[in-house]
């Protein structure tokens, strides 16, 4: 026992869990919190739920897989999308239906939040909302709810009314006060500006994709001339021209009833983005090459239809049909229509040939030489997934923009301003990596009350919080081995909020920096997993808070450091509360490979160093890049519930952020740059001496499971180390990254055109000869992110190799994450059968 006190959390935090036995219930108490951090931030007047002999809490104790894969509502229909009203005096947040996917809308006074009601189906424009700006003065609110856009005054006669601006016909977007109080708007191809006191509108920008009318010239050589002086019809024509446009012009100068004509663009081109300035005289557009996005044969058949016919659905292209895209960006002049390019030649490492080595390498494996060459690199707008944010951003004055570029290779990121005079970008900050640049931590603006930048930036290794003043150096706000994350700046400039896995990798506080002082205030201690909302007057905290057995719930305090967060919401049902969830340990697993240990929930039965060597059960988390072993509610619920299914039968369970998972910083993130699949099957290594050393483990009767990317880590355990595990079951698995996306697959491996060694090495259909252990693989066959074909062309090879120790499953109407109930309990009914036959 002393080997493993040594690695488990300190035992402040671990008891801080509330852990549950295995064979133990917790007693259901009203308005109480089980696994409550810790007794000091306790919110009141919440308290520990004990744990009682399991008969006084059920008298079926059992955890089945007939109930944990049934519909997640019999554990209570937790909060989702919390926030404010409009007018902040509100929290609001969403349940789902009883018995139904769809959510309802609750709400309770801030000065009563734990006596929420269901919302009236007429309030809710003034609950939620898809878009919400503040005038720079406070006094105005502007947001859009589904077809309409609304308008709250807080000052004057009008002040706490809601005014509906306009409902349904042509669609408003990038709402924007400007700084003559006006409501600026996108409506499709055009920029408008609506004067919320007449209600005027005025059209300040439209663009076309089109060739640009030509104006009447002079004839442009002889024979043009004499066309022009010999035949009178021709003559007569040119004249009307002549005079058309004239008067044309004239009225455009002169009259407030025509519109300036649109900014032109190139025909075979389309937007990417735009954004004006809120003074209303310039604007940045950004437009690309308008080629289709994927191929005809991009298809998905979907067997189970209404009609009895099968339906081709259009799906995502594969990465090893991606062509490499730019964007070009322009600086237009508002009043006279003038655009100007905004060349990038000016960053730092435009034509650098950052994949020489790369090509190199594989050049040299086909035999060729590879020589490095200074084209300029394709360079777009900074756009992932996980992306949501414009990447162009103005300062309330319209006096300087910043935009976020990234080159189309990953290995850049450029934080930039416009030179406006000049029409020129004006490097402030280049991320460089020689692996890729994270779709995460990109987060930027501006200061309110200053020209200051501040930007999230992985450039220590972690992500962390600095402030610039264009054309000086940067100031780091956050420093040190953690994450800054979820950044909310403050009206005035005062604070900064973030998230932060400061005190542990696995927990997950919120804190604030003064950025005038640089001091950092720690506002919550609960331990766990937890999310912030800032209320708009920014004097109150909406936190959702979980820890490892307990999903989330909502609660409040004042931004105060020195108030203790209360608990408003109590959703969980009883009936969850009173099986005995196994409350996993999170270990630190010393790595033979790097520096940095390996984290790992670690689930143990009682009494589990006594008897013989134990049966145990690797779970792989997917994504690869996702955090699993914190100490907060997980994502993988239903796998949270089988892992303590398995326990109570005596299994050891163990669920590791191998390398690639998040939360550890960039080394982390990036060791199987070119190489996934190695590096985290190391990993797993690591892992199961631990448990054979530690856990009283039998390292013949391991078997491992996940899906997605934990699918497929376990083809790359099976095929490449075949010693560590008696058997594995890969759900919804990659088999072979050149058929997956480009955002995710480039970033890591490259294209499979540059890179074609990185997509062998990392693929595990190039490794299916190395199976001899029982291998079980889960396909859902409407999975539009990783496609079905994925696991055909796999159990062909598997059958061409002769291999006989496999099984198939398909579930006809399932995407990637399962929905129906009874295919989940299908899935892990065969997964269970596996580990109970081989184990």
């Amino acid at each position: 026992m002393n080997k493993l006190s040594t690695l488990v959390l300190a035992a402040a935090v671990a008891s801080a869990l509330g852990a549950c036995s295995s064979t133990s219930a917790p007693t259901p108490t009203p308005d109480t919190t089980a696994d409550a951090p810790n007794t000091t931030s306790q919110p009141a007047p919440a308290k520990v739920i004990k744990t009682a002999p399991a008969a006084a809490a059920s008298d079926n104790n059992t955890i089945t897989l007939k109930k944990i894969m049934s519909d997640p509502q019999w554990m209570g229909r937790q909060p989702q999308h919390a926030g404010f009203s409009i007018d902040g005096a509100k929290i609001v947040f969403e349940q789902e239906k009883t018995d139904s996917d769809l959510r309802e809308v609750y709400s309770a006074n801030v000065t009563r939040p734990d006596h929420a009601s269901k919302a009236e189906l007429a309030d809710l424009h003034t609950l939620r909302y898809d878009e919400y700006v503040v005038s720079p003065d406070g006094n105005t609110t502007a947001f859009r709810f589904k077809d309409s856009v609304f308008v709250k005054f807080d000052q004057g006669q009008q002040t706490g009314q809601i005014v509906q601006l306009t409902r349904g016909g042509a669609a408003l977007s990038q709402l924007r006060f400007m700084q003559d109080g006006r409501l600026m708007a996108r409506s499709a191809n055009k920029i408008i500006a609506i004067n919320l006191a007449t209600g005027q509108r005025e059209q300040l920008l439209s663009w076309q994709f089109a060739d640009q009318p030509e104006p009447v010239t002079e004839p442009a050589d002889y024979v043009a001339r004499e066309q022009v002086s010999l035949l009178a019809y021709i003559a007569k024509q040119r004249r009307h021209a002549e005079e058309t446009q004239t008067a044309e012009q004239a009225l455009a100068e002169h009259s407030p009833a025509v519109a300036a004509t649109p900014v032109y663009f190139a025909a075979d081109e389309r937007l990417v983005a735009v954004s004006m300035s809120p003074a209303g005289d310039k604007a940045i557009l950004a437009t690309t090459e308008d080629t289709p996005w994927r191929k005809d044969n991009d298809i998905m058949p979907h067997y189970i239809q209404d009609d009895g016919r099968i339906e081709a659905k259009q799906v995502r292209q594969r990465v090893a049909d991606a062509e490499s895209v730019k964007h070009n960006l322009w600086l237009v002049d508002v009043a006279s229509g003038e655009k100007t390019a905004l060349s990038m030649v000016n960053l730092p490492g435009y034509n650098d040939d950052v994949l020489a080595e790369v090509k190199t390498e594989n050049a040299k494996a086909r035999g060729e030489t590879y020589q490095v060459n200074r084209l300029p690199r394709d360079i777009t707008l900074l756009e992932s997934w996980y992306w949501n944010k414009p990447s162009i951003r103005w300062h309330q004055s319209g006096e300087q923009v910043a935009i976020m570029l990234e080159a189309w290779d990953n290995k850049d990121r450029w934080l930039t301003t416009v030179d406006l005079k000049n029409a020129k970008l004006v490097n402030q900050a280049r991320l460089h990596d020689d692996a890729w640049i994270n779709y995460q931590f990109n987060q930027f603006g501006w200061l309110h009350n200053s020209h200051t930048l501040y930007y999230q930036s992985e450039r220590s290794g972690y992500a962390h919080i600095y402030t610039q003043v264009p054309g000086q150096a940067a100031q780091a706000l956050t420093q040190g081995q953690f994450e800054a994350d979820e950044l909310t700046l403050t009206h005035d400039d005062q604070f900064i909020y973030y998230k932060a896995n400061k005190k542990h990798p696995g927990i997950y506080e919120i804190y604030r920096v003064n950025l005038q002082t640089g001091k950092h205030e720690a506002l919550t201690d609960l331990n766990g997993m937890t999310d912030y909302t800032l209320s708009p007057d920014e004097q109150t905290l909406l936190l959702t808070h979980s820890s490892v057995t307990r999903p989330p719930e909502l609660m409040i305090k004042p931004t105060a450091a020195d108030t203790k967060p209360r608990q408003i919401t109590h959703t969980v049902s009883e009936e969850f509360l009173a099986l005995p969830w196994a409350s996993p340990k999170v270990v630190a697993i010393e790595s033979s490979n790097t520096a940095q240990p390996i984290y790992a929930r670690v689930y143990l039965p009682e009494n589990y160093q006594q008897g013989g060597p134990h049966k145990a059960v690797v779970f792989n988390h997917g994504a690869g890049y996702l955090q699993n072993a914190h100490l907060g509610w997980s994502g993988y619920f239903r796998e949270f519930m089988f892992n303590s299914m398995l326990v109570q039968q005596g299994y050891v369970v163990m669920d590791m952020d191998y390398r690639a998972s998040a939360g550890y910083g960039r080394d982390w993130r990036t060791a199987i740059y070119r190489n996934m699949g190695t590096p985290e099957v190391d990993d797993l290594r690591d892992g199961i001496n631990w448990l054979v050393t530690n856990a009283n483990v039998d390292a013949q009767r391991i078997g491992t499971y996940g899906g997605s990317y934990g699918g497929f880590l376990t083809f790359m355990a099976m095929f490449t180390q075949p010693d560590l595990f008696a058997a594995g079951a890969a759900l919804r698995p990659v088999t072979d990254w050149a058929h997956y996306n480009t955002p995710y697959t480039a970033n890591i491996l490259n294209t499979p055109d540059i890179d074609p060694i990185a997509y062998r090495r990392s693929s595990p259909i190039y490794f299916a000869d190395g199976l001899s252990k029982p291998l079980l693989i889960n396909a859902p066959m409407v999975d539009d992110n990783v496609f079905f074909q994925d696991t055909v062309r796999l159990v062909q090879k598997l059958i061409e190799l002769e291999k006989e120790d496999f099984e198939t499953a398909i579930y006809p109407v399932e995407p990637h994450g399962f929905v129906q109930p009874s295919s989940w309990l299908d899935e892990y009914r065969r997964i269970y059968a596996l580990f109970e036959e081989n184990l």
